[in-house]
């Protein structure tokens, strides 16, 4: 066999990668296959082709590629693909023990905030692979280890929506706070990037490394958020990376490593207008630097010092002394700040670093000289700051002649130099604007290059300099001392993950409530929901969900009917919708709702569900049967079609088929409070009460806030001949849901029985408010009457129920009858 050359097979990982990003699956599985045939003992080409046939459904291909190393769990890959096959296959025995082997492998992996735009990591982490587990867990039945699985799997990421949904499907008392919160493994990792990335910090002003300078004063200076040249790290893979350069750029820029000293309360530099050209080994691209507009900071989080140019042509520049005291002086003072003489390339280029560099803070009255164009000159050290503070409190003091020769040291290539200070309009001196000399028009003297001064002050005119000038220079961009400080990124990236964290919170809260079908606490929770976000498929689902829990069949078809309109092909929680629609008796709404969505996907359940509910509204009982047997087929672990299967059956009466059906959802989902509910249907009908009452009890533990479960659970009773017991059922019912006519009927019938008659008519005239037309309440309303002797009202409510129901008139004629007799035998009432 030929060796295998390296070369070769990451041209083929990364032509697999691509194509997989790209969606083009097809592509992907080819070159997986060319991969895996160069290289068949590999487990990371294994897992390259499992994962391809995973992602085209290819169950089956997926668990054989991946069984080799996945199984035995000696490639991280391989075990979860396997895993994941294992759940589709219904192996879940077999994937749950590959997780297992795999342990050392994922175990205290953490992915979290380390996927971007440009960077992926394919294999999974901890929490993923523990969700994974869950699931397999809860398919095979084993209740307590899937719950211990989702909740580790929530500990390591509270983003794990999945896990989060397998706990509230399986019933579990969970307290949403303590799920939705940061993790030490979040907290530790956004704590330790904020430390290297402090939103203020101080930059000791220090002149380059290369020149006699290291020993001068510290200044404090402002940040600024557009500086292309600070350090901001970005963590990927758990390593820290520069968003734009790294600690070498600086290196090769200033011949040394940068020096930063981080302190709380200070401020950085902005370098916005910087133009020094790179010198020769290092590429940078200036322009896309800039136009990132992206901070690029130092490990203290402050603004690293501005690189110094490479060396140039020798020039002179004479006459750049830093002492404020003297004009001019012709060779450099021992007391200036620049006191050791740098080459005449590496002064100049210095020089129009420092002209196009940041905006200066001022400290004291002023730190810093102005130019013609409002930017700010080179900084000073502590000496000169000396010097100018005696002269600005000299009125008479003479200006600087390096102030003048700043402003006009700027290279005229430049393609992004830009000037970062203004100065004031109404207080400040007026400047006049001069042509600058061209570089190649400067002459080698000192005295003469750039010497562009007001030509309203004369040499030796002392310099005007208020309190007034600072404060415009101070208002109109230069920044202060007292400036409020440059917000980090990941101060905001903390607030991020707390705004997602408390929206989490939300949206879990309300599924938790509807998962236990508390369903008014559920809405409440849901309302308190930002617009945007409220405004969705998924919470407008769960909303029209609630409302159906609680029959309010009117106001849940207008949700989903905002949801048809917002998302059109949505399929999800659409059997809800069509069963809305068979409650509101809504025809021609659920036999158009049916056609649409089995054009969109005829191989859905929600669509033969829809298309059996519209057979079942117009009693073709047998066409229904057909469509939910369809959708069972398409999904076997869709309980809510088997629920309608039997409701079918029991229209049939075909009580046997319908048991089946009923256990075949519970198997499916043991929470489907329906099919329990079927089933305790199914045994009153054959008059096994006893057992009835169990299934509406367990339907009843399940769903604790449904009126109908909790009033047949009395009708039950009732039939057991206990009244007594019969009643409590009923008011609880009553108070469930206080609308409800079937509940409130009972329960006056049940107060009858009692010989409670006041009590009756008092629930029977709220019925009667219910439900004016129908003919049982007036019936039973002149049974009431006639027991109360109120023979008038008792003839009143007959005669209404007569009307209303012409087929019972026999029946109710009798009754009339029978109250005329019992007059005719007890004789005339005592007055």
């Amino acid at each position: 066999m030929s060796p295998v050359n390296p070369h070769i097979t990451n041209q083929l990982r990364q032509l697999i990668y691509y194509h997989l990003d790209c969606n083009l699956l097809r592509n992907a599985l080819f070159l997986a296959g060319r991969l895996h045939a160069y290289e068949p003992r590999s487990s990371e080409a294994a897992f390259l082709l499992a994962l391809c046939h995973l992602r085209l459904g290819q169950l089956k291909a997926a668990y054989d590629s991946s069984k080799n190393s996945g199984s035995r769990g000696t490639h991280l890959g391989c075990s979860y693909i396997f895993a994941q096959a294992c759940l589709g296959l219904e192996r879940y025995i077999e994937g749950a023990t590959a997780i297992d082997r795999s342990k050392s492998l994922w175990s205290g992996r953490n992915n979290w905030n380390k996927h971007t735009d440009t960077r992926r990591l394919h294999l999974p982490d901890a929490g993923a692979v523990i969700c994974l587990q869950a699931k397999l867990w809860h398919a095979h039945g084993d209740t307590n280890k899937a719950i211990d699985c989702y909740a580790e799997a929530l500990k390591l990421n509270p983003f794990m929506w999945d896990a989060f949904l397998g706990l509230c499907d399986l019933g579990v008392n969970v307290r949403i706070p303590n799920i939705f919160k940061m993790t030490p493994d979040m907290v530790n990792g956004l704590t330790a990037a904020s430390n290297e990335d402090t939103p203020l910090g101080i930059l000791e002003e220090s002149p380059p490394m290369n020149s006699s300078l290291g020993q001068q004063s510290s200044a404090n200076y402002p940040q600024s958020g557009n500086d292309p040249f600070s350090i901001s790290r970005n963590r990927v893979n758990g390593e820290s990376r520069l968003n734009l350069s790294s600690s070498a750029l600086f290196e090769k820029f200033n011949g040394s490593t940068a020096t930063v000293t981080p302190v709380g309360g200070g401020g950085g530099l902005d370098f916005e207008g910087l133009d020094t050209p790179t010198g020769p080994g290092v590429e940078i691209n200036a322009e896309a630097l800039w136009a990132s507009n992206a901070p690029v900071r130092n490990v203290a989080g402050v603004v690293a010092e501005p690189p110094l140019a490479p060396m140039r042509k020798a020039r002179t520049l004479q006459g750049l002394g830093m002492d404020f005291s003297i004009d001019a002086p012709p060779k450099m003072k021992t007391a200036s700040v620049r006191s050791v003489s740098r080459s005449k390339g590496d002064s100049e280029e210095a020089d129009i670093t420092g002209i196009h560099g940041p905006s200066m803070m001022i400290t004291g009255i002023s730190d810093r000289k102005r130019t013609i164009s409002g930017q700010v000159a080179q900084a000073m050290s502590t000496s000169s700051t000396t010097n100018l503070s005696s002269n600005l409190n000299d009125p008479m003091a003479p200006q600087r002649r390096s102030v003048r020769l700043f402003n006009q040291i700027r290279p005229q290539s430049s393609k992004f130099s830009a000037s970062t200070g203004s100065i004031g309009a109404k207080e400040g001196r007026e400047l006049k604007k001069a042509k600058a000399t061209g570089t190649k028009g400067r002459s080698t003297h000192g005295s003469t290059v750039g010497r562009v001064v007001s030509g309203n002050r004369k040499h030796g005119e002392p310099m005007e300099v208020d309190g007034k000038e600072l404060r415009n220079n101070i208002s109109n961009g230069a920044p202060s001392s007292n400036q409020r400080p440059v917000v980090n990124d990941k101060v905001k990236e903390l607030e991020a993950v707390h705004w997602l964290l408390d929206l989490f919170m939300k949206l879990g809260s309300g599924y938790f409530a509807l998962s236990h079908y508390q369903c008014q606490d559920a809405l409440q929770i849901f309302n308190t929901i930002i617009p945007s976000q409220k405004e969705t498929p998924w919470v407008l689902a769960h909303i029209g969900r609630a409302l159906f829990e609680q029959a309010s069949y009117a106001e849940a078809e207008k949700y989903f009917a905002r949801i048809k309109t917002m998302a059109p092909a949505r399929l999800e929680d659409m059997e809800v919708y069509s069963t809305i629609l068979w409650h509101l008796k809504n025809e021609i709404d659920l036999a158009f709702l049916a056609h649409e969505i089995i054009d969109i996907d005829r191989h859905s359940p929600q669509a033969w569900c829809a298309v059996g509910n519209s057979f079942s509204l117009q009693r073709d009982h047998d066409q229904a049967l057909k469509c939910f047997k369809r959708a069972t087929q398409l999904d076997p672990k869709f309980a809510y079609a088997f629920t309608l299967q039997g409701h079918e059956h029991v229209a049939n009466e075909e009580y046997d088929k319908a048991l089946a059906a009923y256990r075949s959802a519970i198997a499916a989902e043991n929470r489907h409070y329906n099919a329990w509910y079927g089933l305790g249907k199914v045994f009153e009908k054959q008059g096994k009460y006893d057992v009835a009452e169990q299934h509406y009890r367990t339907a009843a533990t399940i769903n604790p806030t449904n009126a109908v479960l909790v009033c047949c659970i009395g009708g039950v009773l009732e039939k057991m001949k206990n009244p007594k017991a019969a009643l409590l059922q009923y008011t609880r019912s009553c108070d469930l849901a206080p609308k409800s006519t079937l509940s409130r009927f009972k329960k006056a019938r049940v107060l009858m029985a009692l010989q409670e008659p006041n009590l009756a008519l008092t629930e029977l005239k709220v019925l009667k408010d219910l439900a004016p037309d129908e003919a049982n309440v007036h019936f039973l309303l002149g049974r009431v009457y006639k027991i109360l002797r109120q023979k008038g009202s008792a003839i009143k409510h007959f005669t209404t129920a007569m009307t209303l129901d012409p087929k019972a008139s026999q029946y109710i004629k009798d009754a009339m009858e029978q109250m005329e007799d019992e007059d005719d035998e007890d004789g005339p009432m005592p007055h």
